[in-house]
């Protein structure tokens, strides 16, 4: 039996061309008039790449910091010792600390949203990669949360740095904005990330790189946007 479609989403669906590939500036016009929650939404990005991450070279795995930030408060747990913890302290991290942070992990207290580490805490965070590597909370150099450097990783945390990666069938999903945002702020993030997708194009992958994407609310349908000029932005 067909499930029935809400009031609500009828009336969403209605906004929307699903045979249409829209522009990045119609995409973004559209999607700013589909809020209907009562909260402010968070901006989707969801693209298909043409990759096989089955391959180490063509595993997508970065980060990028988008212009105009997430929206969303970041709260970051940092493992360090020495001078990096008054490091990691002025930076504005919100946990610090190393086998009493590790001990909280153990016991399922994750009340943070981004765990960066020193190279020299690796060693020890590994006994609880198999609680923050499903949750893809493991830190790792590719996005820049494995680093000497921890108040530059802080900074960009707190100030709208987005981790992805594909998952087993080339897709990548990521939050950019809210839908409070205003136009050209949702814009600048959208084409931030997508250029940063295109500067991890392998060498090896062939044919069409992003072969779908599409941009959503929280509580929308998605809008289809023009994968050319996706590819475009370099």
């Amino acid at each position: 039996m067909a499930k029935k479609i809400s009031k609500r989403k009828q009336a969403l669906l209605a906004k929307i061309d699903k045979e249409k590939n829209y522009s990045i500036e119609e995409a973004v016009k559209t999607i700013k008039d589909l809020k209907s929650a009562n909260f402010d939404e968070t901006v989707e990005i969801a693209l298909n790449l043409n990759v096989d991450p089955r391959h180490a070279d063509q595993m997508i795995r970065s980060s990028v910091v988008l212009p105009h930030g997430t929206g969303k408060t970041v709260k970051v747990a940092v493992f360090a010792k020495g001078d990096k913890i008054d490091e990691a302290k002025e930076a504005g991290a919100d946990l610090i600390g190393n086998d009493e942070l590790l001990a909280e992990i153990q016991n399922g207290n994750i009340n943070f949203d981004v765990v960066i580490a020193t190279p020299d805490m690796m060693g020890v965070l590994g006994r609880v990669a198999r609680i923050l590597g499903p949750k893809g909370m493991m830190p790792n150099p590719k996005t820049g949360t494995v680093t000497p450097n921890v108040a530059e990783a802080v900074k960009n945390a707190k100030g709208g740095q987005v981790n992805f990666r594909t998952d087993k069938k080339g897709n990548i999903h990521a939050g950019i904005g809210k839908v409070s945002f205003d136009e050209n702020q949702i814009k600048e993030n959208l084409e931030t990330f997508i250029t940063k997708i295109n500067r991890l194009k392998p060498a090896s992958a062939k044919g069409r790189y992003i072969t779908s994407g599409a941009l959503s609310l929280t509580m929308s349908p998605s809008v289809n946007l023009d994968t050319t000029e996706l590819m475009d932005l370099k």
